[in-house]
C-alpha cells in the first residue's frame, strides 16, 4: 500500500496549488494557475494566490464571477460613477477563510489583500479585466 496516498493533504501540501506562474500587467504579489474551457458557455476558473498587502486597481469584469477564499483574508470595495468620479459604495466586504463573494458583471471594485490568500476565482465565460478610474 501506498503511504504517501493516505496522506492528509491541504492547501500548504497539495499539487493543486503548484505551478502557479506570473502575469505580465497584473498587480506585484498576484500568480495564476488557469484553465481554458472549450465551452463557449462555460466557465474560466482561476487558481489565484495573492500576497499579504497586494492589491487589485479598481476595475470591472465581463460576466459574473465568484471567489472563495481558501486561505487568508482579503477585502472588496465597491463603487459607483458619478459626475465627479468614482465614488465608494458602502463599507468594503471582507472575506475570510471558507468565505465566497460574488460580483455582478460590470460592477466596478477592487480587491486587497489583508493576508496571504489562496482563492478558487470562477468567471462566467471567458475571463476579462477592464480598468476603471
Amino acid at each position: 500500500m501506498n503511504d504517501d496516498v493516505n496522506k492528509e493533504v491541504n492547501s500548504d501540501t497539495s499539487a493543486v496549488w503548484q505551478n502557479h506562474i506570473s502575469v505580465a500587467d497584473t498587480p506585484e504579489g498576484f500568480t495564476v494557475r488557469t484553465t481554458y474551457p472549450t465551452n463557449a458557455d462555460g466557465a474560466e476558473v482561476m487558481l489565484e494566490r495573492w500576497t499579504a498587502g497586494s492589491e487589485e486597481p479598481i476595475h470591472s469584469h465581463p460576466g459574473d464571477d465568484m471567489t472563495v477564499v481558501v486561505e487568508g483574508k482579503m477585502a472588496i470595495q465597491f463603487y459607483t460613477r458619478s459626475a465627479d468620479g468614482l465614488v465608494a459604495d458602502g463599507e468594503p466586504v471582507v472575506l475570510n477563510k471558507g468565505d465566497t463573494g460574488y460580483v455582478k458583471a460590470g460592477r466596478i471594485h477592487d480587491a486587497k489583500y489583508i493576508e496571504e490568500c489562496k482563492l478558487v476565482y470562477v468567471h462566467d465565460k471567458a475571463f476579462g479585466f477592464s480598468e476603471e478610474g
